[in-house]
């Protein structure tokens, strides 16, 4: 039987370091995910080990990006690069991989990339030249920090989780190398799943990290309960197929209900008005609140191919 995660939220200490930057966290992150080797339990575990929800978050990101690409290197952040100036939908990518004779040429630029000034390994979307037609036909590469031509810029940081860095990158005509190229359609087999796979391990993470600050803040019993219900369902289902509309509307579900918590938690944590993490909390909890409208055209298509035919 493997290591229960959820177990470990509800029975180990509530205190935690502070954790003021990347390179606070970066080292915690990495001895939490040697012990968890299942990237949601990680997500789950790193969440609770969390100071705040920005380290939640970026430790769910992480474990998110590990469940989609499980030969990603344990040893160095990754960040997955889709958005660029018009957004990040296939039509708006206008990053180019075009072939060479020895592998591929990558140009272009991307935005909002998390983590991305302490990035070391980038799996970055990008049109395929060659194939594209009508429909962008997209790829997704590897591409490490120090490759030639690559240059990364902080972005100014943002109104919640400021601790978070995000970067744009830019590619001068980037030698990417063959085997460096995923297989099969970089949209359908990493951007679109990744959606689903990053808010079962990111809303996961912070839900771990705001039972361990029910716990020391000694929250109803009640709350804690039907949070680790949340956790459980959300444990399940990264189990089953992103692309599913029943995962989808399941994940809908879990969510809503934790959104429900959220909410009920507010009063509580007025409770502890002066304590740094209520701050923070009041601060960061905008968060939750980023690619609502693009969950809520999710779980509309999934009750669209979901209806009876006939």
């Amino acid at each position: 039987m493997r290591d229960d995660a959820i177990g470990f939220v509800l029975k180990a200490g509530c205190a935690v370091p502070e954790c003021a930057d990347v390179a606070a966290w970066w080292p915690g992150f990495r001895e939490t995910a040697h012990t968890w080797r299942n990237p949601m339990d990680r997500a789950i575990a790193a969440g609770f080990a969390a100071d705040r929800a920005g380290w939640a978050f970026a430790s769910g990101y992480q474990a998110a990006l590990h469940a989609l690409f499980p030969g990603a290197p344990e040893d160095r952040i990754c960040a997955l690069c889709v958005t660029e100036e018009e957004g990040n939908a296939p039509r708006a990518i206008k990053t180019t991989l075009s072939k060479s004779k020895n592998g591929w040429v990558l140009s272009g630029s991307k935005r909002w990339t998390t983590l991305g000034p302490d990035g070391a390994l980038f799996f970055v979307a990008a049109r395929d030249e060659a194939a594209s037609r009508e429909r962008a036909a997209l790829k997704v590469a590897r591409v490490a920090s120090e490759s030639q031509g690559l240059k990364i810029e902080t972005m100014a940081p943002t109104k919640f989780v400021p601790e978070v860095p995000h970067a744009q990158l830019r590619f001068e005509n980037v030698a990417v190398a063959a085997d460096a190229i995923l297989p099969g359609d970089g949209y359908d087999s990493y951007v679109k799943p990744f959606r689903t796979v990053e808010d079962l391990h990111v809303n996961a993470a912070i839900l771990a990290y705001l039972v361990r600050e029910a716990r020391r803040l000694a929250w109803p019993r009640n709350w804690v309960e039907r949070a680790v219900a949340v956790l459980f369902a959300l444990q399940t289902l990264s189990g089953e197929d992103p692309s599913s509309s029943t995962t989808h509307l399941a994940l809908a579900g879990a969510l809503s209900i934790g959104s429900e918590l959220l909410k009920e938690s507010e009063p509580l944590w007025s409770n502890a008005a002066s304590d740094p993490a209520a701050q923070r909390w009041r601060r960061d909890r905008e968060l939750l609140k980023v690619a609502g409208g693009a969950r809520e055209q999710r779980s509309a298509r999934a009750w669209e191919r979901l209806k009876p035919v006939g």
